[in-house]
């Protein structure tokens, strides 16, 4: 039986390994292809832009996007409500925000061919309450003499969420000012912090919401029956938590690495990544956040296109982020803890701190997360 401690190495080492070369191809489709050049090959500018939409960070990596392709140069944009999160994003926010960011990487790269993304969002209006079939947007492609891709394209396939403990030397000045002015909307405000209190405060707060998710068994478990165990179960599911590479194969082949025993909060497993995660958490030199002065779906919508320019401008500053969504997550164990991190940052319920997100240079670039196929993604 492994030890607590080789497994947490062992899943602190998996990335590496990958990179290294240890880990043979999964069968089956490349669940990675979608980084390698995106859009090559394409002759529908629609098709372009839309492989590009498809690399936004998302919660849960459920990439709940549907497209309907509409005439020569337009598509209507829908929630994939199969592809929601119930228990730890009920009245599916989080989910918004995935979808403003699909937006703004595939606007970002409508430039790239000489088009420009007139958008209009919610055009069948926007649910109030739970999420329906209506579009959260349509966009129509058009071509624009001597339009330029800006400097964020470029990040678009390099962008990462990465999950490891950040380097403690924080951003410069100058780096949190460029990745703030990229965050500006109307209806928003972005912050920093590297502030030692407020940053001690925001640790602390996003620990406790760690232990909350995790030890509130049906929130816990839509994450465990989430994760792909190795690069065959990441093959034939390119989505949800990747937990692949190196020895963590083995261990999956072997029966020592399972979603039963990441159940089980008393198992070695559950115990390495408590500890795993409490490191990451500890190493964040600074936060980023955005709130809204509504917390209606545009809002949101909104939000999470403001965040995807944020993340990818911080790209470009060497520097990266990494969503810590649990402390604003709107279940009810959680309601304690949202209220205190709203009123730390300055918000409330009705102008809700919408992301929360680690900001800081990574000790070196994580894999990507896995991605569907752009033709699963259109509906006829």
């Amino acid at each position: 039986m492994p030890t607590r401690r080789h497994i947490l190495e062992v899943l602190s080492a998996a990335p590496i390994l990958a990179t290294a070369g240890c880990v043979s191809p999964a069968p089956g489709p490349d669940p990675f292809a979608a980084w390698r050049n995106p859009g090559q090959g394409e002759t529908d500018p629609r098709r372009f832009v839309l492989a590009h939409g498809l690399l936004a960070p998302n919660p849960h990596n459920r990439q709940s996007w549907l497209i309907r392709l509409e005439g020569p140069d337009a598509m209507s944009l829908y929630i994939d409500r199969a592809r929601l999160l119930p228990e730890t994003d009920p009245f599916g926010r989080q989910i918004v925000l995935g979808c403003g960011a699909f937006l703004e990487m595939l606007a970002l790269s409508a430039p790239r061919i000489g088009q420009v993304a007139d958008i209009q969002a919610w055009p069948e209006g926007a649910p109030e309450g739970a999420l329906d079939d209506r579009p959260f947007a349509r966009v129509t492609l058009r071509p624009v003499p001597g339009v330029a891709p800006g400097p964020l394209f470029e990040q678009i396939a390099k962008r990462r969420t990465e999950k490891t403990p950040f380097v403690p030397t924080p951003p410069s000045d100058a780096a949190a000012a460029a990745v703030l002015k990229a965050a500006q909307a109307p209806g928003l405000i972005a912050g920093e912090t590297r502030e030692a209190g407020l940053r001690r405060s925001l640790i602390d707060a996003c620990w406790e919401g760690w232990r909350i998710e995790t030890g509130t068994k049906r929130t816990h478990m839509e994450s465990v029956n989430l994760i792909r165990i190795g690069k065959a179960e990441v093959a034939r599911n390119p989505d949800g938590i990747d937990l692949s590479g190196g020895m963590i194969d083995v261990m999956a082949r072997a029966g020592l690495l399972t979603r039963k025993a990441l159940a089980d909060p008393n198992s070695t497993a559950s115990k390495s990544s408590m500890d795993m995660f409490r490191k990451t958490i500890e190493a964040t030199p600074a936060f980023f956040w955005i709130r809204s002065e509504t917390a209606d779906r545009s809002a949101q919508l909104a939000a999470g296109r403001a965040y995807a320019r944020a993340q990818l401008a911080a790209g470009t500053q060497g520097l990266a982020m990494h969503p810590w969504s649990m402390t604003l997550q709107e279940f009810p164990e959680m309601a304690g803890l949202y209220a205190k991190v709203q009123s730390l940052l300055g918000a409330s319920p009705e102008a809700p701190v919408q992301m929360l997100a680690r900001f800081g240079a990574a000790p070196s670039p994580s894999e990507p997360s896995p991605r569907r196929r752009l033709d699963d993604l259109i509906r006829v």
